[in-house]
């Protein structure tokens, strides 16, 4: 018994040390790069220096604020967007007359350029939190909208065809049956927004901001230092990996009690 207690366990280290091979070599390799002479220190500075870099605005009080504004940035553009495409998807993929009416306006608006948007957010709500947070939002609405549009036209009949035996109908039908039988799909949405909105985030911030990663990645271009620029990009990618670990545990709670 202790034995297959203990097997799930050694799996999950097990994983664990395989996925922390690749960033322990890739760093190891930043750290002989940055020390061979090969590059100067503003073209490549060394691990240290990055660490250096983020006590020196932890100290300052910087680092915290510019993590909490852009995750709160983050958040509630994401949770925004979500919930829009989770509405508008659902109507287009229940219903062909809301299929007809919205799919190609919002086929032509999803391929404009993040950056696009930018200037005519902040001649509209000025450089302020507002378009911030509608950027993220447009950039979470797509993969979400798009990911229950198709699934939803795909449900099998018959699962529909009981749910309706059971009495449900409307909205009891798409809770209790089309939106669990697409729940796996959904998820791979919202994940794949959550990435969008943190690529979108950056677009505003590097345009129109004072505070937040963004804004550290432009200001440490403007005065030359690199280390910040490395600390920003490292902030980025931990802060998305460890939000797309939330949804991911959160999808596999919600995919057990509903799916």
């Amino acid at each position: 018994m202790a034995t297959d207690l203990t097997r799930p366990l050694s799996r999950r280290w097990g994983r664990a040390a395989v996925a922390a091979v690749l960033p322990v070599a890739v760093l190891v390799a930043w750290q002989l790069l940055s020390t061979s002479g090969l590059f100067t220190i503003t073209q490549l500075p060394s691990p240290e220096l990055v660490w250096q870099a983020a006590l020196d605005l932890g100290r300052r009080g910087l680092l915290g604020q510019y993590v909490a504004i852009s995750t709160q940035r983050v958040l509630i553009g994401f949770a925004a967007g979500a919930a829009l495409g989770i509405v508008l998807g659902a109507f287009v993929g229940l219903s062909r007359f809301w299929a007809a009416f919205f799919s190609f306006t919002l086929a032509s608006i999803r391929a404009v350029p993040s950056l696009a948007w930018v200037p005519l957010l902040i001649i509209w709500f000025h450089i302020g939190e507002a378009e911030k947070v509608i950027l993220v939002a447009i950039g979470a609405f797509f993969p979400v909208y798009t990911t229950v549009a198709g699934s939803l036209r795909h449900v099998d009949p018959h699962l529909i065809e009981a749910g309706r035996a059971y009495g449900y109908s409307g909205a009891r039908l798409f809770g209790a049956v089309q939106l669990p039988a697409v729940l796996p799909s959904v998820v791979s949405g919202l994940r794949l927004a959550l990435a969008q909105a943190w690529l979108f985030l950056v677009a505003a911030e590097l345009l129109g901001a004072s505070m937040g990663l963004g804004y550290l990645l432009t200001q440490s271009q403007q005065v030359g230092r690199t280390d910040q620029t490395f600390l920003a990009i490292f902030l980025l990618a931990i802060l998305g990996s460890v939000s797309d670990l939330v949804v991911g545990l959160v999808s596999r709670v919600a995919t057990r009690r509903w799916s």
